[in-house]
């Protein structure tokens, strides 16, 4: 049996393609045949994709998609399952969903696998929706499967402002957990405060780990969510309590780190790290089932939703790289994929 389509698919599709690496200037729209989707995947009409750091990396060649996967831009998407393939439940066309993908979220059609769409509620815009599956997936995994996160306990994000750190604000607080951010401006401070951020510390006027020393009477955090390293990380350290784990999802201050190993053996600390896009299928869907059960009701109920910053057309691509690397972001940007 090969796929079934829900609706007619046109043929060719737009999509943004990288002319060659380098700045957000290579980022050009192009035709392209619409992919067909394979035993166990869907294809969707993408009404929006998220924009993220990695396909900034990916765009200067430094972060190349992993083996099988589009060489288009895009790791999330939303809108509408338009046909499936082989061994999909047939119930699944026709559904409204979100997903996270290993790559071609920036173009009109994506292939995606079922087991890594969540549901859109009726009271979710399409472009909500868009700008939560990576943000939600790395987030949960790290700060709360491989950060052991609990009821109570003090995070520190970095970042506090990106996709991620507001991601990490909006779920710490939906589980009782003390958020500090740190951010660069007293402007991006205030943001953070009022997305829920319990304290926020201007990293370029205050030493943060001094600061976070002080804010927990000279304890430390619990739980520390960096994408910085480099001489971050014995800083990050100095601020951790004793048994507390530090989760490494990127490296923008540098792959390498000078550590007090005495100072570490002394607290009983946890240093740990993760990348998404390479992990299995399989594991991707577990995170799926998981953010199903524990988050989905709040996000149903509409009480938990992704903090957005702009919405591109698609053809505006190179404006959305333009201003994620500008840093003046607060949340997701987007892509406007439907209608262009």
């Amino acid at each position: 049996m090969g796929s079934e389509t829900a609706k007619n698919v046109p043929d060719t599709m737009q999509v943004i393609e990288i002319s060659g690496p380098g700045g957000p200037d290579v980022l050009q729209l192009a035709e392209r045949d619409v992919p067909q989707p394979g035993a166990g995947e869907v294809l969707i009409a993408v009404s929006h994709a998220g924009v993220n750091r990695p396909d900034c990396l990916q765009r200067m060649g430094v972060y190349p998609p992993p083996p099988g996967a589009s060489d288009i831009l895009g790791l999330e998407v939303s809108g509408e399952v338009v046909a499936i393939g082989e061994g999909v439940d047939p119930g699944e066309l026709g559904k409204r969903v979100c997903a996270l993908v290993a790559g071609g979220g920036y173009a009109q059609y994506c292939i995606a696998r079922p087991e890594h769409c969540l549901p859109v509620p009726d009271g979710l815009p399409m472009e909500q929706a868009a700008a939560i599956p990576e943000t939600f997936f790395t987030v949960w995994h790290n700060v709360f499967q491989r950060g052991f996160a609990r009821d109570g306990e003090v995070l520190l994000v970095h970042g506090g402002t990106s996709g991620i750190g507001t991601t990490a604000i909006l779920l710490g607080k939906l589980f009782e957990l003390t958020v500090i951010a740190t951010c660069g401006s007293d402007e991006k401070c205030e943001a953070a405060r009022k997305i829920g951020a319990n304290h926020a510390i201007n990293y370029k006027s205050e030493d943060f780990s001094e600061r976070v020393r002080a804010i927990t009477q000279g304890r430390g955090c619990d739980l520390i969510l960096d994408m910085v390293a480099g001489n971050y990380t014995q800083r990050n350290l100095d601020c951790l309590a004793e048994d507390g784990r530090l989760v490494l999802i990127a490296t923008l201050g540098g792959a390498k780190s000078e550590l007090n190993m005495i100072k570490l053996m002394m607290k009983r600390q946890m240093v740990t790290g993760s990348t998404l896009r390479p992990r299995t299928d399989v594991f991707k869907g577990m995170i799926a089932d998981e953010l199903f059960r524990e988050v989905w009701p709040a996000v149903e109920a509409g009480e938990l939703r992704p903090v957005m910053d702009r919405v591109f057309p698609l053809a505006e691509a190179s404006d959305a790289h333009l201003r994620m690397e500008a840093g003046v972001h607060v949340g997701k940007i987007v892509l406007r994929v439907a209608g262009d």
